[in-house]
């Protein structure tokens, strides 16, 4: 379920004038909700980009370690290190 979140947010001097630029007739968006969203869905994808890319790095280890190096875990093993390694 998708919920709604309203936000105030204050923003003055250069950063205020940043914003303003960047909005109505000059700008790139009609208003500075447009705006603020734009932003946010960029850092989402920004984020899910840094996340898949942890996940290549760990999978590119992992496929090329050697055959040696493998541990026998049953899926319980590997349920219990991920919580404890994320302190759950």
């Amino acid at each position: 379920m998708s919920r709604s979140l309203t936000l105030n947010v204050r923003v003055h001097g250069p950063l205020g004038q940043f914003v303003a630029d960047n909005v109505g007739d000059t700008g790139m968006y009609e208003n500075v909700s447009e705006y603020i969203r734009d932003l946010i869905r960029k850092d989402k994808e920004r984020t899910e980009r840094e996340r898949f890319e942890r996940l290549k790095a760990e999978l590119r280890v992992a496929f090329t370690a050697s055959e040696d190096s493998y541990v026998s875990l049953t899926a319980q093993e590997v349920i219990t290190r991920n919580r404890t390694s994320k302190g759950v």
